[in-house]
């Protein structure tokens, strides 16, 4: 159900469209805002400045509200440590216990299930995937990057636009993983990619369609067991680099021109991994920690995930309606690149996971490090 709210109708009646609807709460956004002034600060964990853009993103918040201070506790945590964070500090009301999180897609039903995440739908709800977000409002996905490649082109000439590509002899010994794919997230997925673009179901199917691609690269000499980043990039030690997008785009900003690089998203396989948020059922300032979500998922926050090379979970309505921000836009591969991107679910992303682990020293042999 598609919703558009006017100035006119920020009082009563929308809070009782929205008690009705069940879409974010009994109280209006005009509402929540007020309640949250009043609160007058936000604990969040575990935004480093340079992911994704967040010091934009939490220096916007502060501009939008004033009123508003971001207590912003371990910058440098994991999804794990702000489980632990939210758990530690059920009772606490002080400014230790954090209102809300951006865990990986994993954690979100997870803390659900131990009824650490409180239930609240933003007003933007139905323009974040069904396929990211839980039912009930308890966690939601809002920005995710999708596996690209990034290619040195001082030292490939024709660069690669799908995985059938990298197979080919013009590519011997400059194809790489950002990670070890027995123990890195993001290897383990770049296989899980590379086999859903041969036909393969995500899950256990795709995890060993991914080995059985590894394997043929690793044979035909054109896989380098190398850990892929900016500086192998630039050294010439992994000329072509399996990796998410937003890191990739990053690393180009970070090599700036030496070398040249590009990044391109492959036509087929187009796997897309996601981080979520959600609202603490312990949040010590509950109307805050609204106010943030309803921030992020506006047009204004989601263009700041952009800016920050991740794409915003609206990010598909978004391009439809021409909400995108065009500078940001320039500056990632074409939007149509991205119309394919396929979420796995959690099951499919265990089982990939369990096949490519276990499987990936007997079927492709490369001692990644």
């Amino acid at each position: 159900m598609k919703m558009t709210f006017s100035k006119t109708t920020a009082g009563l009646t929308i809070a009782a469209l929205l008690a009705s609807t069940g879409l974010v709460s009994a109280q209006s956004l005009a509402e929540i805002e007020a309640a949250a002034k009043a609160e007058g600060m936000l604990t969040t964990i575990a935004l480093p400045h340079s992911w994704c853009g967040y010091g934009d993103v939490i220096a916007g918040f502060k501009a939008k509200y004033p009123e508003i201070t971001v207590n912003e506790l371990n910058p440098d945590a994991g999804s794990a440590d702000e489980v632990e964070a939210v758990k530690a500090n059920k009772d606490n009301k002080g400014p230790q216990a954090p209102d809300v999180v951006d865990v990986g897609l994993a954690y979100g039903p997870a803390m659900k299930a131990e009824g650490l995440l409180m239930p609240y739908k933003v007003s933007t709800w139905d323009e974040i995937p069904d396929s990211i977000k839980d039912a009930e409002g308890h966690w939601y996905g809002d920005y995710y990057g999708v596996m690209s490649f990034i290619v040195n082109k001082d030292l490939v000439a024709n660069t690669p636009a799908d995985w059938a590509d990298l197979t080919k002899p013009e590519y011997a010994g400059q194809v790489a993983l950002a990670g070890d794919p027995r123990a890195s997230n993001q290897a383990i997925l770049g296989v899980l990619a590379a086999g859903l673009s041969s036909g393969a179901a995500a899950g256990e199917a795709a995890g060993k369609a991914g080995l059985d691609y590894f394997a043929a690269l690793n044979k035909a000499g054109n896989f380098v067991p190398v850990i892929g980043k900016a500086g192998t990039i630039a050294q010439g030690a992994t000329p072509i680099v399996v990796a998410w997008d937003y890191n990739a785009l990053a690393w180009a900003d970070e090599l700036a021109g030496n070398p040249p690089v590009e990044v391109v998203v492959p036509k087929t396989g187009v796997l897309a991994g996601v981080y979520v948020q959600g609202i603490s059922a312990y949040a010590p300032h509950p109307n805050a920690a609204k106010l943030w979500m309803e921030y992020l998922y506006s047009d204004e926050g989601q263009n700041l995930w952009l800016k920050g090379y991740c794409h915003p979970a609206r990010f598909n309505a978004m391009s439809a309606a021409g909400k995108l921000d065009a500078d940001a836009m320039a500056k990632l591969p074409p939007a149509a690149s991205y119309e394919a991107a396929y979420f796995p679910t959690l099951e499919e992303v265990d089982a990939n996971k369990a096949a490519v682990t276990g499987g990936w020293d007997a079927v492709v042999g490369a001692n990644v490090q």
